[in-house]
């Protein structure tokens, strides 16, 4: 791969790294495309409400990203990246396989597989990319969006394929199912094949080598990992034996406060327990700001996989001739545009850093912020037209994703490459982990926001949108204000 900057090509592990994170979004985001439809369905699904399948959704797009944390923690300490994303795609295809067939039992075993493995892959793929350059290497950004254009790759065939199986009286949501999976196995197959361009990077763990060599503190940190399998063996098994009762609802609420919690437990840490220095604790201060901008963006942009979603199946036109267009293409919307606009922005990017005028990162999460606000404020126009008795066309729906992909691509793969970045070296894995962290309780937040825009409570939804861009677009704003401090904490990080 070539970069929009003449001559500076990128590694060739890029390559293997984009294919594979490509096949696995395919899968994650064929399923999910279904998700909350196949909750709700009362046909053929498992005819939940809306607040609890939203709830539900909320909980496993969250949970997608906490285990980031222990996933980035075990690369970093015990097996390395290379081997963490192939083990997480293990087990993410088991867990696809798994919802194939019918039932609760094998719905959520499948959601637990799914959880478990995105945590091992997916902060370690990100992180992979970061190993391929340099410290100050001005591709890095750049490096970053054409990942994010793999992301989006998979993103946009993924419902495409799987909602047209799901969806269809002929095949059904479990056939969607299987198809993910297949698409998770296609991307396990290009990783081995081609690992070997990867070289060194996170072929080792990460760890001071002469911690490294400690066998005692490695085999302490497998018992950790041995424990924590258990308790979510058990704790699993409680919940499917009817042991222990949960409503999915105030499950998603103390989920939020623990997703709090441990966030301000970490940070709390790293700024004094692991010996950083100044410079380091004043990066850590623009993570800690990244983090909070993070998953505000997230709150508001999943809205996509579940209200909106719902939105579209419920009060959209979708007759094309004699077809209906299955609801869940509508989540390939954003993708399409991701992977049309993502060349643009990452030339954008190089020239204007050319040019010295390349915003600083907190401009750009407050530019991204602002967008998904816009996009908001469009969804008004489309809930007043549902109120009046209309259903809307597809464009309400096609132009809010434009403006919320604008706002992904001027804030989520900076932020990635920022985190990469900002990160002490020694803790690169786990930093991804939290910047996965802001992402997972945006996504909670997500799933909690959803379950207020129920079909019962349509008549709100105008003054629920005016809310949500409200804050989203204030946060932006606030985000430019502060630019300048901001950027003197990054100190020498571009």
């Amino acid at each position: 791969m070539t970069s929009p900057q003449a001559g500076a090509r990128h590694p060739a592990g890029l390559r293997t790294l984009f294919f594979t994170e490509m096949w696995e979004r395919f899968s994650f985001y064929g399923m999910r495309a279904m998700l909350i439809l196949y909750m709700v369905d009362e046909v053929g699904g498992l005819g939940l409400d809306d607040r609890t399948a939203a709830a539900i959704y909320g909980l496993y797009t969250a949970a997608v990203y906490v285990v980031a944390l222990p996933g980035g923690w075990i690369a970093d300490r015990l097996i390395g990246q290379q081997r963490a994303i192939f083990a997480g795609g293990l087990i993410i295809a088991a867990g696809h396989f798994t919802l194939a067939f019918p039932g609760q039992v094998p719905f959520f075993l499948g959601l637990l597989f799914i959880v478990c493995g995105t945590g091992l892959l997916k902060p370690n793929i990100s992180a992979a990319v970061g190993e391929l350059y340099p410290k100050g290497d001005a591709r890095r950004d750049a490096g970053f969006t054409f990942f994010y254009m793999g992301i989006n790759v998979g993103a946009f065939l993924g419902p495409l394929v799987c909602s047209t199986l799901g969806e269809s009286e002929r095949f059904g949501w479990h056939w969607g199912f299987a198809a993910a999976g297949v698409g998770m196995v296609a991307g396990l197959w290009y990783f081995q094949r081609t690992r070997h361009v990867l070289g060194d990077a996170g072929r080792l763990p990460s760890l001071d080598p002469a911690v490294a060599a400690d066998r005692e503190a490695m085999r302490a940190g497998w018992r950790w990992v041995g424990a924590g399998v258990a308790v979510i063996a058990l704790g699993t098994a409680a919940l499917l034996t009817g042991l222990v009762a949960v409503d999915p609802v105030a499950a998603a609420q103390r989920t939020g406060v623990l997703i709090a919690a441990m966030a301000l437990a970490y940070f709390t840490y790293m700024f004094t327990l692991a010996g950083l220095s100044p410079e380091e604790k004043r990066r850590m201060v623009v993570i800690v700001i990244l983090f909070l901008a993070c998953a505000l963006f997230w709150a508001g942009f999943e809205q996509t996989g579940s209200s909106f979603n719902l939105f579209a199946e419920r009060y959209t036109d979708r007759m094309l001739g004699g077809f209906e267009i299955p609801a869940g293409w509508f989540q390939s919307v954003n993708a399409f545009f991701v992977f049309t606009l993502a060349p643009v922005f990452a030339a954008a990017w190089v020239q204007l850093a050319a040019r010295n005028l390349n915003p600083a990162t907190p401009a750009k999460f407050g530019i991204g912020l602002i967008l998904l606000g816009a996009g908001f404020l469009v969804m008004i126009g489309a809930s007043n037209l549902v109120l009046a008795g209309n259903t809307v066309l597809p464009g309400w729906l096609v132009m809010t994703y434009l403006l919320h992909t604008m706002g992904e691509l001027a804030l989520s793969p900076v932020g990635l490459s920022a985190t990469t970045k900002l990160a002490p070296h020694r803790f690169a894995g786990q930093m991804m982990g939290v910047w996965f962290l802001g992402t997972a309780f945006g996504n909670l937040l997500a799933g909690l926001v959803a379950g207020e825009f129920t079909g019962e409570a349509i008549a709100e939804f105008p003054d629920q949108f005016l809310q949500v861009a409200l804050i989203c677009a204030g946060a932006g704003l606030l985000m430019l204000v502060f630019v300048k401090p901001i950027r003197r904490l990054m100190g020498d990080v571009e």
